[in-house]
């Protein structure tokens, strides 16, 4: 015991903190998470309490019913009703990990819940993943070329009775706009894509004010305006479907989540009314978040894991996941929107989204609040869930008071 508080002693007081030049990669679940001392990862014990305190104390005044929270809030839009399915959340919870370890975690972290847009990022990643292997030749390209004529699946249409024209295939950019849209624009919501898709009209997603604005407006240049649309997003889900030709959760679930040891928990799922005949089987195209339901149903522990394979730049152990430049390309900020890259990577440019954390933070952001936030200066990844959206840089500066507290950092070695 000495021997324990004498080199706990030593690491605490040696002055600059220093790593392993190998950094901890957790076993697969479901062996646990290994953790440390808050004071040998160079923390306050008494800071870090008081911030984990304080987030607890900030738990989403939403109805943890998230079906009931939907109909509060984006139900009431026109076309609002949900498609996909909801289930209750749990408590205030986080994980709050570094240099591999775990520091903290509170709440909940085992359950299984909505990440609502958080989902976002897992697509983006998908459609890395098609850029790497020469799916997707360039992200500059036009979208429209790769997506060949989709059949919709409608099990309750009468096709031997329906009306001439209805047995028509679903062309996601046949307007003179819409071939205009890049992989790129669809990236990072600055597309335009005019259209309805999942029975969702592209303007019915956080509707303009203005009613006369809803349909026959005059459509953005693609790559010109950044406007945050779910029916946009479930646009490039199917049509990255349609590149792969496999559904998205199998290619994430064998390219990513398993290599990362993450659980067999998780879940993405789309709306009752998305699926596509796709050779010769039914395929469900999934979501890009919660928005009518659906999306990422995920544990604390795995979207940790998810951060945690950001943070070593795509890497695990000893295989590159994904390409450091394809994480460069999603961190490089949006000319009309600096502080979003790619979807769903938002970018703390200029300070603007968290002042109290470094620029090169970032983070991965859903409704609920969900966050998963990433601080290589700091080797930090924190997960926080059904946060007050508005209160989360105020834990961030709690957080990094009691790192501050404790250590310097300046001669880490990773």
């Amino acid at each position: 015991m000495k021997r324990t508080c004498l080199v706990l002693g030593l690491l605490c007081s040696a002055g600059p903190f220093v790593w392993a030049q190998q950094p901890y990669f957790p076993d697969p679940w479901p062996a646990p998470w290994a953790k440390r001392p808050p004071e040998l990862l160079g923390f306050d014990p008494r800071k870090l309490q008081e911030a984990i305190a304080f987030a607890r104390a900030q738990e989403s005044r939403a109805p943890r019913d998230l079906e009931l929270a939907h109909y509060q809030s984006f139900g009431r839009e026109p076309f609002g009703n949900p498609v996909g399915p909801f289930a209750p959340r749990g408590e205030q919870t986080g994980i709050i990990i570094r240099g591999g370890y775990v520091v903290a975690e509170w709440g909940e972290p085992d359950r299984v819940e909505m990440a609502f847009s958080v989902t976002k990022s897992f697509l983006s990643t998908v459609v890395g993943l098609a850029l790497e292997r020469g799916l997707i030749r360039d992200l500059r390209d036009p979208v429209w070329p790769y997506v060949g004529p989709i059949w919709l699946w409608e099990p309750h249409a009468r096709w031997a009775t329906e009306p001439l024209g209805r047995m028509r295939l679903l062309d996601l950019f046949g307007t003179p706009h819409n071939r205009k849209i890049t992989w790129d624009h669809l990236l990072r919501q600055t597309s335009d894509w005019e259209g309805e898709l999942w029975g969702k009209p592209d303007w019915a997603d956080r509707p303009d004010p203005n009613p006369d604005n809803w349909i026959g407006r005059p459509r953005h240049e693609p790559g010109s305006v950044y406007e945050y649309n779910d029916v946009r997003v479930n646009v490039l889900a199917l049509a990255a479907l349609q590149v792969w030709r496999r559904p998205l959760p199998e290619v994430l679930r064998e390219l990513i989540m398993d290599p990362i040891g993450a659980s067999s928990t998780w879940r993405w799922y789309g709306y009752q009314n998305s699926w596509v005949v796709l050779d010769g089987r039914l395929v469900q195209s999934v979501s890009g978040g919660g928005h009518w339901g659906g999306g990422m149903f995920i544990s604390a522990w795995d979207m940790a894991r998810f951060g945690y394979l950001l943070l070593r730049n795509g890497r695990w152990r000893d295989r590159q996941l994904l390409s450091p430049r394809w994480i460069a390309l999603a961190r490089t900020p949006t000319p009309v929107q600096p502080t979003y890259g790619f979807m769903n990577w938002f970018l703390n440019t200029d300070r603007r989204l968290y002042p109290s954390a470094p620029e090169t933070a970032f983070a991965h952001l859903g409704n609920g609040a969900n966050v998963i936030y990433i601080d290589p200066e700091h080797d930090l990844v924190v997960v926080l869930r059904w946060i007050q959206s508005d209160q989360v840089d105020a834990f961030l500066k709690r957080l990094l008071e009691a790192l501050r507290a404790s250590a310097p950092e300046t001669g880490r070695t990773r």
